[in-house]
């Protein structure tokens, strides 16, 4: 099994309880992260933007709280994950402007220049590979579009960063079987930061991947990141 089909499993399995236990795991904190990030998007009025691995939606309700006139449309190549969304949107969507499609980040269903903003958040290190994703993402903004990642990152102290490697490593497995569900989705999600790059590092990718103005804010004592660059 490569690594985009043991991650679309993975979710899969984590999906009916997942909004719950990220909640629960970060004391509800993700969300003002999420709002940050849309903040620094700055989507232009009555844009086109697409939610990048939206999972249950998080990002493009947010999206559509922060702007009454964005068109947003969520991707994902897990389909349970996706179902919660088309349930969230059920709720809270009423004037429609949300839409959700299967579709996988490293092989977008959309022409060249689409989208007037891009957004994706907690799953750029689940990919099987950076560059090629980046560039995709890139191909189908527009020019001067702006793309906003937000993740877990490095913290660059070496006190807080071991303090959040032992909740990252140690507590998120364990609450995560008993909330989520699956030991195995909550022991792999904090491992997949072992060998992903670290803000400076990323920041990099973007600059490689034709991104301009690569640069990233440090939240949360630099544990989450949020990358931004110009397409």
């Amino acid at each position: 099994m490569d690594k985009a089909d043991y991650v679309r499993e993975l979710f899969a399995t984590i999906a009916p309880r997942y909004d719950a236990t990220n909640r629960i795991l970060t004391g509800g904190i993700d969300e003002f992260w999420r709002r940050r990030a849309v903040r620094e998007l700055a989507a232009p009025a009555y844009g086109r933007i697409i939610d990048l691995c939206c999972g249950t939606g998080d990002l493009s309700f947010h999206l559509a709280r922060s702007d009454k006139s964005l068109s947003i449309i969520g991707v994902d190549f897990c389909e349970p994950m996706l179902e919660g969304a088309r349930k969230r949107a059920a709720r809270e969507d009423r004037d429609q402007r949300i839409g959700f499609r299967t579709a996988d980040v490293s092989n977008l269903p959309f022409a060249n220049a689409t989208f007037d903003g891009a957004i994706m958040g907690f799953s750029l290190r689940n990919v099987a590979e950076i560059a090629p994703t980046l560039r995709e993402i890139r191909r189908v903004l527009k020019p001067d579009a702006r793309f906003v990642n937000l993740d877990v990152s490095k913290a660059p102290n070496p006190l807080f960063r071991r303090a959040f490697a032992l909740y990252f490593y140690g507590a998120v497995p364990v609450i995560g079987s008993v909330i989520g569900g699956s030991k195995t989705a909550y022991r792999y999600l904090p491992d997949s930061l072992t060998n992903h790059p670290d803000a400076d590092g990323l920041a990099d990718r973007f600059t490689a991947a034709g991104f301009r103005e690569a640069r990233y804010l440090r939240l949360a004592g630099g544990a989450i990141a949020v990358h931004a660059g110009v397409a």
